[in-house]
């Protein structure tokens, strides 16, 4: 009996004291992973921290440009489209066969040359016809002409003759002088038809495709023409403007000739330099633009009718301006603003005021002074205090090495 008390007493200390093991065991596991939970925390954070100084302290590569002075150009930009100066289609104005082609597809001709030769047969037949009806008529005019003076004296001195007969004869007389006026206008007109022959270039221009050839029978009711001259030299375009710009345009035509320059479809290309000629007299109510018409020599040829050009209108030149790249200005919440490169290779994000935009430079009013360099690619991996490697916009590198240098790596044993 007490044995057993004895033993059972033995087994309960036992087992109190195996759950208090226990739980001392418990206790210390859960330190062990608090501790390493914080110390994964540290290492975490100590990492970002590396890194993030890590970031500020690499040298970004950008592109950078320095801010210059110069003049700056004030255009006005429009579509447009080429026509010739003068644009003739020529067309027979008598009937007959062509017998001669004076001309090759594409030639250059001067106003007055021939061009093509319609037969003159029949016209000289119809000239020399009328000019023997003349002949015949006036014949008979002289002769009723001196019967007139004839019964004219007869009445004044003997009246031989009555009245009557002296008028019908007056009459007689002057109806055989209608009918040689009526004979000369006959002839005129068949030389006039000689003329309408020989079909000449009513201006200087450029021949387009031959539309006839010689042996055709041409008609001066023919709808078709048979040949077309554009004058190229000088050459127009008319281009287009929205209605708000016409104020200053008319302005500024006042104080003198404004310069039209023309440029190619994907606006890269110069072509032609001229001048503005005039303005539409009404506005497009549909658009809401106006019709302008410049001049160009075209001395070289680059424009041609129907051809689409687009057009700057050159307004004004505002003097000394200070210019960058428009690709440097950047757009914020406080407005435009510009990175400046300083002297120890950092970059300071400056407030700017853009005074004009044009293509692809912009006139800077206030903000920069004249030389500081800025950057005009790699904006986005940049912000204040951060350090460059600056190279020109060609690509070549104005430092031969960063600013900060890889750390080296331990050797392992």
């Amino acid at each position: 009996m007490m044995e057993s008390i004895r033993q059972r007493t033995y087994r309960l200390c036992g087992s109190y004291m195996n759950r208090n093991v226990n739980w001392q065991w418990m206790q210390l596991g859960g330190t062990v992973l608090l501790l390493l939970g914080f110390g994964g925390c540290q290492s975490a954070d100590s990492t970002k921290e590396k890194q993030a100084l890590a970031a500020t302290t690499r040298a970004v590569p950008v592109a950078v440009s320095a801010a210059v002075a110069q003049d700056m150009p004030v255009y006005l930009t429009g579509l447009g489209s080429v026509t010739a100066y003068n644009t003739v289609s020529v067309k027979s104005r008598v009937d007959g066969q062509l017998i001669q082609v004076n001309f090759r597809e594409g030639q250059q001709v001067k106003k007055g040359d021939l061009l093509l030769l319609i037969d003159p047969r029949p016209y000289q037949v119809q000239l020399a016809s009328a000019q023997a009806q003349l002949f015949k008529d006036q014949a008979q005019l002289r002769d009723a002409q001196l019967n007139y003076q004839r019964f004219k004296d007869l009445l004044q001195e003997s009246g031989a003759m009555s009245q009557q007969q002296v008028d019908t004869q007056k009459a007689t007389a002057d109806q055989f002088e209608g009918a040689v006026r009526a004979d000369q206008a006959t002839i005129d007109n068949a030389r006039l038809q000689l003329v309408y022959c020989h079909i000449t270039a009513p201006v200087s221009g450029h021949i387009g495709l031959r539309l006839v050839d010689a042996g055709n029978i041409v008609h001066a009711t023919d709808a078709n023409p048979m040949l077309v001259i554009t004058q190229l030299q000088p050459i127009s375009v008319i281009f287009t403007l929205p209605e708000d710009s016409l104020p200053v345009v008319v302005q500024r035509m006042k104080q003198g000739t404004l310069k039209v320059d023309a440029f190619s479809r994907d606006n890269q290309t110069k072509l032609a330099t001229g001048t503005l000629l005039t303005i539409d007299n009404q506005i497009d109510q549909t658009t809401g633009t106006d019709r302008l018409k410049a001049t160009f020599d075209n001395k070289d040829g680059v424009l041609f009718p129907n051809q689409f050009v687009n057009i700057r209108l050159l307004l004004d030149v505002r003097k000394n301006s200070m210019i960058v790249p428009s690709v440097a200005v950047q757009r914020g919440p406080q407005g435009s603003f510009v990175y400046v490169v300083k002297a120890d290779k950092t970059v300071e994000a400056r407030a700017v005021t853009v005074a004009l935009t044009q293509s692809n430079q912009s006139a800077i009013d206030s903000g920069l002074q004249v030389g500081e360099v800025v950057v005009i690619d790699g904006q986005d991996k940049l912000q204040n205090g951060a350090k460059v490697e600056t190279r020109s916009p060609t690509g070549n590198s104005n430092s031969s090495q960063p600013t900060t240098q890889p750390a080296t790596k331990a050797p392992t044993s």
